[in-house]
């Protein structure tokens, strides 16, 4: 993760929030963040979070 960066999980089930709170102790190695940062770049993804047609049902 980028340094300065901020997590929010989103969830409805406490088992869940449990899980990312665990996640926290996770440490990678520098090859395993080499191989993150290779399969996916920082600032390559692209474009809005939702579709218009998802967008449009978020709320309700």
């Amino acid at each position: 993760m980028q340094a300065g960066t901020v997590p929010i999980p989103g969830t409805r089930r406490i088992r869940y929030l449990e899980e990312n709170i665990a996640a926290a102790d996770i440490t990678l190695s520098a090859d395993e963040l080499a191989a993150l940062e290779q399969a996916a770049p920082f600032g390559a993804a692209a474009g809005e979070r939702y579709s218009p047609g998802m967008l449009a049902t978020l709320g309700h």
